[in-house]
C-alpha cells in the first residue's frame, strides 16, 4: 500500500513541509509506503483546454503531471498539502492539481485523498475547501480528521509549534492509514460500487 505525498510549497525548507514529514512518518509507523514528490518550485504551466489528453491518455505537456499520474495510478491514497496564497492554494498546485485529474484517464474510485494548508493566519478553510473538490469529483472517499486539516506558520519551522495542527496532520495520517486498509479489505470482499453511464447536463440547453 502506499500514499504520494504532494508538497505544493517552493520553499526548500516550509512549514508545509514539517506537516508532510509529520504525516510520512506516522504512515510508515502504519506500514502505509509513502513518497514526497516536490512540486512547488517547478514550472508547471496551466491546462490550456486542448483536449489531446483525450488522445493520448496523458496530458500533451510532457512534466512532472505524467510523472506523478503514473505513480498516482498505482498508489492507493494521495494528500496535497499546499501553502496558502490570497486564500487560495499557490498557483503551481492549482495548476499541477487540474492537469493531473483532468488528464489521467485511469479510474481513482476509492483511492483516498486528503489535502492540507498552511498559512501565516487567515485562508485555510478556503484552500482547504479547494483541495477536496479534486476528490470528491473523482469517487474519492475523503480522510478526516480532528479538525479542518491546518497548519499554522510563516517563519521557517515555525509550524512546529502550531500543536493541535500538527497532531491534526497525525490525526489524518493515522485515519487515513486505517481508510486504505479497510477500502483494501472490501474491496477483496466486495469488489468496487456498481458503475453507471455518467450523464451530462449542461444548464444551457439548446431549443431546436
Amino acid at each position: 500500500m502506499k500514499v504520494l505525498l504532494i508538497n505544493g510549497s517552493p520553499r526548500a525548507s516550509s512549514n508545509t513541509l514539517l506537516g508532510i514529514k509529520e504525516m510520512e512518518r506516522i504512515f510508515t509507523r502504519q506500514g502505509i509506503e509513502s513518497e514526497i514528490i516536490n512540486i512547488g518550485n517547478k514550472d508547471i504551466r496551466g491546462c490550456i483546454a486542448c483536449g489531446k489528453c483525450s488522445e493520448l491518455g496523458h496530458c500533451v505537456f510532457d512534466d512532472i503531471v505524467n510523472e506523478t499520474a503514473k505513480k498516482f495510478e498505482t498508489a492507493d491514497g494521495i494528500v496535497v498539502g499546499s501553502p496558502v496564497y490570497y486564500s487560495a492554494p499557490n498557483a503551481t498546485v492549482q495548476a499541477f492539481l487540474q492537469r493531473l485529474f483532468y488528464s489521467s484517464k485511469f479510474d481513482k474510485t476509492m483511492k483516498v485523498g486528503a489535502g492540507f494548508v498552511c498559512a501565516r493566519r487567515g485562508g485555510t478553510t478556503a484552500s482547504f475547501d479547494v483541495l477536496n473538490k479534486f476528490f470528491t469529483i473523482s469517487g474519492m472517499p475523503v480522510a478526516s480528521s480532528q479538525y479542518w486539516n491546518n497548519i499554522h506558520g510563516g517563519a521557517p519551522s515555525e509550524a512546529e509549534n502550531d500543536a493541535e495542527g500538527m497532531q491534526t496532520l497525525r490525526v489524518l495520517a493515522r485515519n487515513m492509514s486505517f481508510l486504505i486498509k479497510s477500502i483494501a479489505l472490501g474491496k477483496e470482499k466486495f469488489g468496487l460500487p456498481e458503475k453507471e453511464k455518467h450523464l451530462w447536463t449542461n444548464f444551457i440547453q439548446k431549443d431546436f
